[in-house]
């Protein structure tokens, strides 16, 4: 146990130097997107540019997490596969920032305070109350949740909570540098592609 706990502070050092950099020069090499995006969000409906969710994050901690906003106001803060016709409530830009994942880019900053990570298992909503406690179960709630994981390179919206926790759990064991590079390049592939994403 106490050689988990190294290599997991190991791991985790090195992370943060690679989140840090990495979240510099993506904000800056992507500011022309934020700022056109952010544009269209205010232009094409009321309401605030950015959402601010809150969600689970180390150690079960709630944080406060921003995303462009994609749905209308008034929309219940419950996962949107939850919702009777996610489509109703969508901005109309909303469906073209999910399925082109513009809407995940605010989420830099979360990164670059330490909240989240490039790579680590998605932020439950904080009203997930079976996926955060699976994933405490099984030691997840460890790790710094990410941008993208395993679990997202491997069905994103598409698979269940327990196929799920199971992916966060294999990340959790078999995490390293290099693994972190593959999960990020095969999410900006299937970004490119647009897999995997329901609404």
């Amino acid at each position: 146990m106490p050689h988990f706990f190294a290599n997991l502070k190991m791991h985790e050092k090195t992370k943060r130097l690679f989140d840090l950099l990495t979240g510099l020069g993506v904000l800056v090499l992507l500011s022309p997107v934020l700022l056109v995006t952010a544009l269209l969000v205010r232009l094409t409906s009321p309401g605030p540019i950015l959402y601010w969710s809150q969600r689970v994050g180390r150690n079960n901690r709630l944080f406060s997490m921003p995303k462009f906003r994609t749905m209308r106001l008034g929309t219940p803060a419950v996962a949107t596969h939850l919702l009777k016709n996610p489509d109703q409530y969508l901005t109309p830009v909303g469906s073209l920032l999910r399925k082109t994942s513009l809407d995940e880019l605010p989420q830099l900053w979360s990164i670059l305070t330490g909240d989240m990570s490039f790579v680590g298992p998605r932020p439950a909503l904080f009203n997930q109350q079976d996926l955060i406690e699976q994933r405490t179960a099984c030691g997840v709630h460890l790790l710094v949740p990410g941008l993208t994981g395993w679990a997202q390179i491997n069905g994103r919206d598409e698979i269940p909570i327990p196929k799920k926790v199971a992916l966060d759990a294999y990340y959790l064991t078999h995490r390293s540098l290099g693994l972190d590079i593959l999960i990020l390049w095969r999410t900006v592939v299937q970004v490119l592609r647009r897999e995997g994403i329901t609404h």
